[in-house]
């Protein structure tokens, strides 16, 4: 049976989707027979459409920081100019975020495993990051274009690194009080009123 042209851009982003979540939900060690199976899909048939594991996390990285900024744009845009950027900190450290890795930032969730990574990996990560500071560059301190992204490539590394902490501890009023506290900090910081 002939599959139409459009079938295996269709599959290929199919499994690119379902990785990128695999990913941020239990990180690296994902296997991909088991990835494959879930999509009723033959472990053979992987290699169709990628060269390998490396290829796949690298291009689901890259799905999932589309997704994430997707979110905090429609976060920004759904408020006021002024209130913009808190927005943006109040959704990021929600706990809606917090307890759910799978759909949330790769920067969070990832970033301890790839640092261990390949070098393609890595720049791959460090695409993702300039991604992020280029586009919420807009909502940040700072006199030059060059200041508002390295204060956001900082903020959403801070951002990322209470979130992890949060996610760690097992005591809800704990996780909750990071998450609110991580928001007055970063709003405190960047003289922006909650």
């Amino acid at each position: 049976m002939r599959y139409p042209p459009e079938h295996k851009d269709r599959v290929r982003e199919k499994i690119v989707h379902a990785a990128s979540r695999r990913f941020r939900g239990h990180g690296r060690a994902v296997g991909i027979a088991q990835l494959m199976r879930e999509l009723k899909l033959t472990h053979g048939g992987f290699y169709r459409h990628f060269s390998s594991k490396d290829e796949l996390f690298n291009e689901a990285l890259m799905a999932s920081i589309k997704h994430m900024k997707g979110r905090m744009l429609e976060a920004a845009e759904k408020a006021s100019p002024d209130r913009a950027l808190e927005q943006i900190v109040s959704t990021y450290l929600s706990i809606e975020h917090c307890n759910h890795p799978a759909d949330g930032c790769p920067l969070a969730a990832l970033t301890t495993e790839i640092a261990r990574q390949p070098m393609a990996t890595r720049r791959t990560f460090e695409r993702l990051l300039r991604i992020y500071s280029a586009t919420f560059a807009p909502w940040m301190p700072g006199r030059t274009r060059a200041q508002r992204e390295h204060a956001a490539m900082v903020l959403f590394s801070g951002m990322a690194g209470v979130l992890n902490a949060a996610r760690a501890v097992p005591d809800e009023a704990l996780r909750r009080a990071l998450l609110e506290q991580g928001r007055d900090f970063f709003l405190r910081s960047l003289r922006v009123a909650p």
